[in-house]
């Protein structure tokens, strides 16, 4: 609607009755009547731009597109008024005289009355006649509100029947009434950024893009292919509600050809008109996200002179993108660090969620009793330090019930906030001593705000993904959130890790002794299981892992002595027996792995 047009007074009887509505009615109607108004006085925009300047045949082509939007969404709005106002009317006189119109039609009047008042008001001051004018709108005002009043008392009364609402108007559909477009249902999430120039918008996308697998759109872009595709000269003409359902059809179509696709990014926004509209079409589905930053800090990390920055958030603000700040879901302050706001970026595109896990107490993991012991003294511990520590749990063997005496590390994982740390390095401590070198434990402690900004090691993301899928935890807080890990995560994961899993076979086969058995041994089982992972294979047990890795295209089989009789060796101080057959399966793995490069 026209900067600064009057808002619409209902008359007081109506006023009186639709406040005794119940809340949700009440709030439905005043939305749908604000939003009616709004339409009219687009619609009365549109019709000046069309009848006013000189414009090409393809401009007045938009202009008509756009007055038959307008229209069908009048009518639509109408119709939902009419289904909260019907409500009011006393169904137990079906022989009270029927009257010519509904109540939302005789509202719609009034808002159109109401706008023509006000363009009438505004052109007094250079023509006589709309001068003239003005006190007979007022007068009409004045009518069709008592008139409006009357009709209401009358209908809540019983001594007036109301039409049926429905309008069936067409504007070039095939339907009976105007299809209201909806997300498809496999465009799961989207992210809208906005802010003024050199804010971080493009940056913030790119890095969602890189990080989360986003498929990166520009408004503009969406726009352009909508008004090419709908034969349309200027989509920027439209109103902003056409606008937004042209946004959403390319999304709809670009998500329904991308199934695998569960996340997209739009930018810039610079409208909060149509943004405005884009949000009530596709609620909590379409995430807004607005980039603040100070005008000086802006300057500095653009590079360009204060004037040009200056110029193009003219423009911005022009077209309302300062307003959207009040419209965001988030709003980042970016004048901090980019740990924070890469930080803040994961947690928006790829929120925690409480994740049920499974407890089990140490002696439920197969653990000789004085490390079972052992572990549930430093359990008791760290739960005794209260909300500071979320999460205590054994990783890998333990977990998996496969941990053998003597051969297999204590894995401990520990998620708590970064000042509980020093006392959990106590407790950390009373831990070793008690277990007196009967394991050899290894601790990962990490703070909460890092595993919610998914600042994760492909290790520490496969140990989340495990308790997700139900391996036990010693210890968890109420309400813990934890990022979900996908097995997707964990296959690109693995191509980072695998790298440096082959350099460090590497440095281990050049000092292949026997004390380096252990290490080799782990770091082969590890390899596979990372190959095994890209090839979307998801096996546990290194003697399972080893032996489906062997059936790898091209890998000659791996033969290597079972878990139970490399641990037995190496625990009856014997490695040697084992170490040759080892080195052997290592040996081809990595000249696999070099032959696999180089093709």
């Amino acid at each position: 609607m026209t900067q600064n047009s009057p808002p619409l007074v209902l008359p007081p009887s109506l006023s009186r009755t639709v406040a005794a509505l119940q809340d949700k009615d009440r709030n439905r109607l005043d939305d749908t009547i604000t939003r009616l108004h709004t339409v009219n006085g687009r619609l009365w925009d549109t019709e000046d731009r069309v009848r006013g300047a000189l414009l090409s045949a393809s401009q007045v082509a938009d202009c008509k597109r756009e007055i038959d939007q307008l229209n069908a969404e009048r009518n639509l709005l109408a119709e939902r008024a009419d289904e909260v106002l019907g409500s009011l009317a006393d169904a137990g006189r079906a022989d009270a005289p029927l009257h010519t119109e509904t109540l939302a039609s005789v509202v719609d009047r009034l808002s159109v009355l109401t706008l023509r008042i006000w363009h009438s008001e505004r052109a007094a001051a250079r023509d006589e006649l709309a001068r003239r004018r003005v006190p007979a709108l007022h007068g009409q005002r004045e009518e069709l509100c008592a008139a409006l009043d009357a009709l209401v008392s009358d209908v809540v009364a019983g001594r007036r029947r109301l039409p049926v609402p429905a309008r069936f108007k067409l504007y070039g559909r095939d339907g009976a009434a105007p299809a209201e477009i909806k997300p498809s249902r496999r465009l799961r999430r989207v992210l809208a950024f906005g802010g003024l120039s050199e804010c971080g918008k493009s940056t913030s996308a790119e890095f969602v893009q890189r990080t989360c697998g986003a498929q990166r759109f520009k408004i503009g872009f969406l726009l352009r292919q909508a008004a090419h595709r709908e034969g349309l000269a200027d989509p920027y003409a439209l109103s902003p509600r056409r606008q937004a359902e042209l946004l959403l059809g390319e999304l709809n179509r670009f998500a329904d050809a991308h199934v695998d696709t569960e996340l997209f990014t739009i930018e810039s926004v610079h409208d909060d008109a149509s943004i405005t509209e884009l949000k009530r079409l596709m609620g909590d589905a379409l995430q807004i996200v607005y980039l603040d930053a100070s005008f000086a800090v802006r300057i500095e990390r653009s590079g360009t002179p204060a004037q040009a920055v200056a110029a193009k958030d003219e423009i911005k603000m022009s077209r309302g993108a300062h307003q959207v700040a009040a419209l965001a879901d988030h709003v980042i302050d970016n004048t901090g660090s980019i740990a924070a706001l890469r930080a803040r970026l994961r947690r928006i595109a790829a929120p925690p969620a409480s994740t049920s896990l499974r407890a089990a107490t140490p002696y439920g993991l197969g653990l000789p009793a004085a490390i079972a012991s052992a572990t549930a003294d430093f359990t008791d511990a760290v739960r005794a330090y209260g909300p500071g520590v979320r999460l205590t749990a054994l990783t890998g063997s333990p977990g998996e019930g496969s941990w053998i005496a003597g051969w297999s590390d204590l894995d401990l994982l520990v998620i708590a906030e970064h000042e509980a740390i020093g006392r959990v390095h106590e407790a950390l401590e009373q831990y070793r001593t008690a277990l007196g070198g009967a394991a050899s434990l290894g601790p990962t402690l990490v703070t909460p705000g890092e595993l919610t900004a998914r600042r994760l090691t492909p290790r520490l993301a496969f140990a989340l993904h495990q308790l997700q899928q139900g391996s036990p935890v010693l210890h968890a807080a109420p309400g813990l959130e934890l990022p979900k890990i996908s097995r997707g995560e964990l296959a690109f994961a693995a191509v980072r890790e695998l790298p440096q899993v082959i350099l460090t076979m590497r440095r281990l086969r050049a000092d292949a002794g026997p004390t380096a058995l252990r290490q080799l041994y782990k770091h082969l089982v590890l390899a596979c299981r990372l190959l095994l992972r890209e090839h979307n294979q998801w096996e546990s047990g290194p003697n399972r892992i080893l032996a489906v890795a062997s059936r790898m295209p091209g890998l000659t089989a791996l033969s290597v002595p079972s878990l139970a009789e490399i641990s037995s060796a190496w625990r009856d101080g014997e490695p040697g027996l084992v170490l040759k057959p080892v080195t052997m399966a290592v040996d081809q793995l990595l000249t696999w792995y070099a032959v696999q490069l180089a093709a």
